[in-house]
């Protein structure tokens, strides 16, 4: 599912599984997830996959991508 679509589709998910935990946070102070795990992008992926899959039905959830820069970008689809 597309962040854009989410984002509209049920803005309560994108808030509850991305925005409240995340935004605006010192992850490394902030966030208990990142107290025992370095706060990569690989990692915030894998907490950004974690916190969705609380939320969407079972199999509608494809990959995670998350763009540092136009040519650093991360994946991850909970392997």
């Amino acid at each position: 599912m597309d962040i854009q679509r989410l984002k509209h589709k049920d803005a309560n998910i994108y808030k509850m599984a991305i925005m409240e935990p995340l935004d605006h946070k010192n992850l490394d102070k902030d966030v208990p997830y990142f107290a025992d795990v370095v706060s990569t992008t690989e990692n915030v992926a894998v907490f950004i996959w974690d916190n969705l899959l609380k939320f969407l039905p079972p199999n509608s959830l494809y990959e995670v991508k998350i763009h540092e820069t136009d040519k650093n970008i991360v994946v991850y689809r909970g392997e």
